[in-house]
């Protein structure tokens, strides 16, 4: 399945320049891009996110997955899918980039709450920004982050900047994994 899902993040979601002519949200150019959301948001896509990060995560106690939206939505909402028809339900939930402006205006939209285990994950890392803005929000709502997971690491430095943030946190497995790197995605267009 990740052979598969590195194919199709290749064929759909992967481009590269000679010049860096992407701009990332960091405002900083680029020679390759991941528009993950034409993985995340394609049928077997969708099949292969929500298997492979279940299996990554099925034997923990988790009552949550969840990410900010845009990026993390699909893939949460791929895994607690998939949680459901492997009999081991997990909820998934939404970190806004803002407050809700009404009503109760909360950060956190979904069926989880304080104290509940959850696992962060996010379609892309660069610098973990995004990841560490999602880990802060669950952490001010007292959800007890357990394991991060991004689809798709640029190995520029992120990966390592969330391992600092979350520094104190002792687990017996891998706190953050990712599932694909820009390497295994280079291997292919070389």
């Amino acid at each position: 399945m990740r052979d598969r899902l590195i194919q199709l993040i290749y064929d759909k979601a992967f481009r590269y320049s000679e010049k860096p002519i992407f701009k990332l949200v960091s405002g900083r150019m680029s020679n390759y891009y991941f528009n993950c959301k034409t993985v995340t948001l394609h049928p077997e896509g969708m099949y292969l996110i929500g298997n492979i990060i279940f299996d990554m995560i099925k034997d923990l106690s988790v009552s949550g997955i969840g990410g900010l939206t845009l990026g993390a939505d699909p893939v949460a909402n791929a895994v607690a899918y998939t949680s459901y028809l492997k009999q081991k339900p997990i909820e998934a939930f939404v970190v806004r980039k803002t407050a809700k402006a009404h009503g109760t205006m909360q950060w956190i939209e979904g069926n989880v709450k304080a104290g509940d285990n959850v696992i962060i994950v996010d379609d892309v890392i660069t610098t973990g920004k995004s990841t560490i803005e999602a880990i802060a929000r669950a952490r001010e709502a007292g959800l007890n982050i357990i394991k991060v997971i991004a689809l798709v690491d640029r190995q520029e430095g992120g990966f390592e900047n969330i391992m600092e943030n979350l520094k104190g946190i002792k687990v017996d497995y891998k706190l953050v994994e990712v599932v694909v790197t820009r390497d295994d995605v280079m291997a292919l267009y070389r």
